[in-house]
């Protein structure tokens, strides 16, 4: 065996500077996360920044162009992170409204966390600019939606085409985008959230009758 086959074969071990530098990054955004969550965007400075996070400017600086490229990683991991607790949700539900509802319920348990209320809600759209916000979010959470309605559709045995179950995915995602925003913002997310449940539940229900029923969708493929 050569060595260059050999070098393929054996994990690359990152140096001390790699693993250093990753380090400076993660507590660079840990920090970030921490205080964006606690005072916003706006109040929160680049010098508080690397005092917390116990580095340099200039090491910012080697990691991130400016406060909105920091928040723009923080933003992308509170977003990911939600996005994997709604998708863990869904494991080992066969039964797709069962898994619609648990991933309905861990949604709305994210929505109430406070760095995804401040983060994600309140400061992503101002700080990212509205198309930069929407192309994030997308990008972690819309594959979850998709499998969401998917399943559902799936269930009524309708034989819809992509097209069709790409459009019903962006009503839904659309929908969901807006009453999370209405929980975090709300003056009583507990309550609010209860509110979202009671629609949606009440919406699938509704979808689980006509599915039961055998009721066909109209085909709006020959207009």
């Amino acid at each position: 065996m050569s060595k260059a086959t050999v070098s393929k074969l054996v994990p690359r071990v990152p140096t001390r500077r790699q693993q250093y530098s990753a380090s400076t990054r993660r507590a660079l955004i840990d920090m970030g996360e921490e205080l964006f969550s606690e005072h916003g965007y706006a109040a929160t400075s680049l010098d508080t920044i690397v005092a917390g996070a116990e580095v340099t400017k200039g090491a910012l600086y080697h990691h991130f162009s400016g406060k909105q490229a920091l928040f723009e990683a923080v933003f992308e991991r509170v977003e990911g992170e939600a996005a994997r607790e709604i998708s863990e949700a869904l494991q080992g539900h066969e039964d797709p409204w069962e898994k619609a509802l648990a991933g309905l319920d861990r949604f709305l348990a994210v929505v109430q966390q406070p760095a995804y209320r401040r983060i994600v809600i309140l400061e992503g759209p101002a700080v990212l600019g509205w198309a930069r916000f929407r192309e994030q979010a997308e990008r972690s959470t819309f594959a979850t939606v998709h499998d969401i309605v998917g399943s559902v559709l799936e269930a009524g045995d309708w034989g819809l085409d992509e097209a069709m179950v790409e459009t019903f995915t962006r009503i839904f995602f659309g929908a969901m985008s807006s009453a999370g925003e209405s929980v975090s913002t709300s003056d009583d997310p507990e309550a609010a959230a209860a509110r979202v449940e009671a629609a949606i539940r009440f919406i699938l229900a509704g979808l689980r009758q006509l599915a039961e029923a055998g009721v066909e969708l109209e085909d709006v493929t020959h207009r």
